[in-house]
């Protein structure tokens, strides 16, 4: 089977493709990245029962990784171009180049502004709308803060 006192750990990347990695319990996460994502460590965030591992230092074994356990990989955007990535669908919008704009980055600053106004009417022409048409505004701006903070807050 396989070599005393190693594991093997699965690595599932978000494309739903698997790789098989071999290491021992002693091995850090570092070690780990630099063996498996050798250049590209920095770009690479690994995440193990829903928890990000940021301590390189930390032991495999340590973090109850043991043989056959899986630990999904991230490949964030670096400025490496050799970085393999999925093929762009095509640019969105114009871009200036060397700035960070996708096509979903104007996204958000609409939904604000489309929300902004449906409350503006909400408060000044109160008696246009029912309660489940509050709640709903309610829900929905409670919903955009949200995701509002977690396309800003990254």
């Amino acid at each position: 089977d396989a070599c005393p006192g190693l594991i093997k750990i699965r690595l599932k990347f978000l494309n739903d493709t698997e790789e098989v990695a071999v290491a021992r319990p002693e091995d850090t996460v570092g070690i780990l990245k630099s063996k498996c994502f050798p250049g590209q460590e920095s770009q690479m965030k690994l995440i193990y029962r829903g928890q990000l591992l940021q301590d390189q230092a930390r032991t495999l074994r340590s973090l109850r990784i043991t043989d056959n356990c899986v630990i999904h990989c991230h490949r964030s955007r670096g400025t490496t171009a050799a970085t393999p990535a999925l093929p762009d669908p095509g640019p969105a919008g114009p871009t200036a180049p060397g700035l960070p704009l996708g096509g979903g980055t104007l996204m958000v600053p609409t939904v604000m502004v489309v929300l902004a106004l449906g409350w503006y009417f909400r408060i000044n022409y109160r008696q246009l709308f029912t309660a489940p048409a509050t709640v709903s505004l309610i829900g929905v701006t409670v919903l955009v803060t949200f995701l509002a903070f977690g396309v800003y807050g990254q």
